[in-house]
Parts: structure tokens; sequence; C-alpha cells
């Protein structure tokens, strides 16, 4: 599902007023942060989760992981802090940062 250039300015948009939601620090990526973070995908579709695992090569490596694993869609990174994306049909209008 590959963003076009319009959309992904939209979903950055939304997403400059959001806070993290999820933080990756020195463990890394564990079962039980990727059940976190899926759950937030499942709720919010759009999140904001920041990676503070030292190294930028490490970071991009991570969240190149992570998007593999949540099957979720890169938005945006900037520093410490990635915006992903993952569409649920089935999310609940209350939760979603999308609009509906």
């Amino acid at each position: 599902m590959a963003l076009s250039n319009e959309q992904k300015k939209a979903y950055r948009a939304i997403g400059h007023t959001l806070n993290p939601i999820v933080t990756i620090a020195s463990k890394g990526l564990t079962e039980a942060v990727l059940e976190e973070i899926g759950r937030a995908l499942d709720d919010h579709e759009l999140i904001k989760i920041k990676v503070a695992v030292g190294d930028r090569e490490v970071k991009k490596v991570v969240i190149k992981a992570l998007v593999e694993q949540t099957g979720a869609e890169l938005v945006q990174q900037i520093g410490n802090t990635a915006l992903l994306l993952r569409r649920n049909p089935k999310a609940k209008a209350n939760l979603s940062n999308l609009q509906r």
C-alpha cells in the first residue's frame, strides 16, 4: 500500500499534533512492545512512536523491522520519532486518529 505524496502530507499534518504512544528503548523490539504497537495501530490507525536505541543505523534497522512485523506503513521519520499508519476498517471512530 504505497502512499502518494498528497496522502503522506495529510497524514504528517495529522501526526504533527500526536504524542508518541510507545517508546522503544535499549531492549529493542520485544514481544510486549510489538503487541502494544499492534493494539495501538488497531485502535488509532495512525500512531507516533519514539525509538531511543542510540545509533542512527540501529534505529533504521529497528524501524524497518517494526514496519515489517506490524504490517504498517512508515509515513515519516524525524530524529527519534516515527509516524506509522495501518488502516483498520473496523476501527472505532472515537479512537481513530483518522477522520471518517
